[in-house]
């Protein structure tokens, strides 16, 4: 399963990058509002910073909702970097725009996905990637996990090549579960990367190790 991060704080990329395990990273103009990146030009900017630190994909979101500007807005994101995938929402005029876009060549990402019938429109449509938020499904006691379960018996029923990515991932618990069921993709906070890395048997056996190599040592 590959790792992104789900951020537009630089810092955090090229600390996830540094850990030798991110392979992209999503970004939304939430996430660039929270980093105080403002106007389009900064933004664009931005997203070339991003693209300098990371090796994978970058999915940058249209703001459009409306076709026309959906394909003016992904096409001029889609000429900054090979990397970028155009973010579209999941609405009549965004399906309409992925088809564009794979026509041409150019990667999607299918966001604000929540059921198995929109994964499937936009697997149908071309999608690179569809991304179902598992955690604000949780939120409204909906089963994230399932959907991604759903999702992943559809494609496999029809081999379509669009990839599961699993978003709104807020612990390890979700990651886990998302890796278990065969989600192609996860994208979250590098809080929840991190917390991989955690385990109070793991810290113990550290410790006795160092204490057992002090004693050896004469320490």
């Amino acid at each position: 399963m590959k790792f992104f991060i789900d951020t537009a704080n630089l810092a955090q990329i090229k600390e996830a990058h540094d850990l030798g395990v991110l392979d992209g990273v999503t970004t939304n103009p939430s996430l660039m509002a929270k980093e105080g990146i403002t106007g389009e030009a900064n933004v664009i900017n931005h997203y070339k910073a991003i693209c300098d630190i990371v090796d994978g994909d970058v999915s940058a979101e249209v703001i459009a909702t409306d076709y026309e500007n959906i394909i003016k807005e992904g096409e001029a994101l889609a000429a900054l970097d090979s990397k970028i995938v155009v973010k579209v929402p999941m609405i009549k005029d965004g399906i309409k725009a992925i088809r564009y876009f794979s026509n041409k060549g150019i990667k999607t990402n299918c966001t604000l996905v929540f059921s198995s019938g929109q994964a499937l429109l936009a697997a149908k449509a071309g999608a690179t990637y569809v991304s179902p938020f598992i955690g604000r499904l949780d939120d409204i006691s909906v089963d994230g996990l399932g959907l991604i379960e759903e999702i992943r018996l559809i494609y496999d029923n029809y081999d379509f090549p669009t990839q599961i990515l699993a978003a709104s991932v807020r612990h390890t618990a979700h990651l886990l579960g998302c890796a278990e069921i065969g989600a192609d993709v996860m994208t979250g906070p590098l809080s929840v990367i991190l917390a991989l890395l955690k385990h109070p048997l793991t810290d113990s056996g550290l410790a006795q190790f160092l204490a057992d190599h002090a004693k050896a040592a004469g320490k």
